[in-house]
């Protein structure tokens, strides 16, 4: 595709987590500047994918470069801990690179920093990534940990985005933001979007321009269109749509909707977010349907669902599949058993269990995801699924004052992990068995390590890939009680 440069919008300026200056570095060096030009090796990378060279003793961070390159880099940006550096070129490139990228934009927006490694390198990347986030906690040491599980696609695989729309009607921007920045980087092609999402953006884009839509301005606060949000439903080839927009702004809205379902008859849900608050959260409040149809259906493995504008659902169809499998062979459910989701969502994996189990009880603070989740428990015929929206914390407390048992106890927390004091309730629960199922290496490694503490033994971890060419990893957690039969099957489950 042309390239095209990146329009001004609003984005977080937060910067990678620097890495841990490299063994047998120098201690002292030459200061660097904003501006100057270092030739650098790179040597390893980060957690979020960036790479990481050394030079006069100073770690330097240089995003779109992978281990061996040797380059030539600028750097943009020098703080008390970190130092931050663009590529210039690349004067020796690694024997991981392709030596063609898929994605011709990969330098520019930096949303797959991996796509210029050879596939089987990220697999093994992500891989040591897990390892090394276990082996930093002595009760962990055990653990050894698989390849991950991968789906059929690592391209055009996405069926979610989420996309930043900037500058004018006469020249719109519809994208994502830059790492580091607040510009937004067109995207005409990507390539690992599914290829109805890319057809809907280039319509809208077009649409805008058309209908002289005005796109939102922080700086004079005048426009009205803000974000773009897009859904495919795999299995049923539909699509919904999202504008999300400071008001309600409804001629301009009823009009770029018509135009697109004109030339996209994929799309069968459209609807319009009302959001005018400041700050990156995409969604408001108040949903408006400009559809009869307000929901898409879709199937993912055994389970169908109900997906509502902001439901939260896992963005690659085939890596959801693969996660709900792992998480049920690891339960050990055998047709009985009472179990406990936390963090539930719109009930995916409850949903999953529930035919291995006696009675799934799925806790979840968001109120939608909660309405979502009963929705498809009825879809399912699961009638022995039950769904709270309840604060995880006071759930627990509630359960234990009543004196509950469950025989199996699902964590499925956002990146930061779970609470410790959640990890506490759910010790006193007493469960055989846990399944913690989380997005962070880090934070999971953190949490089976104070679950070990408290008499709780991780047998297994299976990662999942669930966003390939990025740093993202899932994980599947197998966790045990200590000197304990287990009381749902024999022998022992493995994931």
């Amino acid at each position: 595709m042309t390239p095209r440069k990146p329009a001004l919008g609003k984005a977080s300026t937060r910067r990678s987590t620097p890495a841990k200056p490299l063994p047998g570095g120098p201690d002292r060096g030459a200061q660097l500047t904003r501006g100057v030009a270092v030739e650098l090796l790179i040597d390893q990378m980060d957690d979020e994918g960036s790479g990481l060279g050394q030079s006069g003793g100073q770690l330097i961070t240089v995003a779109g470069t992978v281990p061996q390159d040797r380059c030539l880099v600028r750097i943009s940006h020098v703080g008390k801990r970190a130092v931050f550096a663009e590529l210039i070129k690349l004067i020796e490139p690694s024997p991981l690179r392709l030596q063609r990228s898929p994605c011709s934009e990969a330098a520019l927006c930096l949303g797959c920093p991996l796509i210029v490694m050879r596939y089987g390198e990220q697999l093994r990347w992500k891989q040591q990534q897990v390892q090394s986030a276990l082996s930093a906690y002595p009760a962990l040491q055990h653990l050894q940990v698989p390849r991950l599980l991968v789906p059929e696609r690592n391209l055009g695989y996405r069926t979610t985005a989420k996309l930043a729309v900037a500058g004018s009607h006469a020249d719109p921007y519809i994208g994502i933001y830059r790492r580091a920045t607040h510009e937004v980087v067109d995207l005409d092609d990507c390539v690992v979007h599914h290829p109805l999402i890319n057809k809907v953006v280039k319509v809208v884009r077009s649409g805008i321009s058309k209908l002289k839509v005005p796109i939102w301005q922080e700086k004079n606060k005048s426009g009205i269109l803000r974000y773009l949000v897009v859904r495919v439903a795999e299995s049923t080839g539909q699509v919904m749509v999202t504008f999300v927009t400071v008001r309600r702004a409804f001629n301009e809205i009823h009009h770029l909707t018509r135009l697109l379902q004109e030339q996209v008859p994929e799309v069968t849900v459209v609807c319009q977010n009302v959001n005018s608050s400041e700050g990156n959260v995409i969604f408001g409040a108040h949903d408006h349907f400009l559809t009869k149809q307000q929901m898409l259906q879709d199937w993912i493995g055994q389970v169908q669902l109900f997906i509502s504008p902001r439901s939260f659902l896992q963005a690659q169809h085939d890596g959801a599949r693969l996660l709900y499998e792992t998480a049920l062979t690891c339960s050990g459910l055998n047709g009985v058993g009472q179990v406990l989701d936390l963090y539930c969502g719109i009930g995916g994996i409850a949903l999953t269990m529930a035919p291995q189990a006696t009675q799934v009880l799925g806790v979840e603070l968001n109120k939608e995801a909660v309405a979502d989740a009963r929705r498809n428990a009825k879809l399912n015929d699961a009638r022995n699924c039950r769904f709270e929206a309840s604060d995880v914390q006071e759930m627990l407390d509630d359960l234990l004052e009543e004196g509950r048992f469950f025989d199996l106890i699902v964590l499925n927390p956002p990146r930061k992990g779970c609470d410790r004091e959640v990890l506490d309730k759910v010790v006193k629960l007493q469960p055989q068995r846990m399944v913690y199922v989380s997005c962070s290496p880090a934070t999971l490694a953190r949490d089976l390590d104070i679950l070990a503490a408290k008499g709780y033994r991780c047998s297994q971890v299976q990662p999942v890939e669930m966003f390939p060419h990025t740093p993202h990893v899932e994980n599947v957690a197998l966790i045990e009680r200590k000197n304990t039969k287990n009381s749902l099957t024999e022998p022992q489950a493995t994931c």
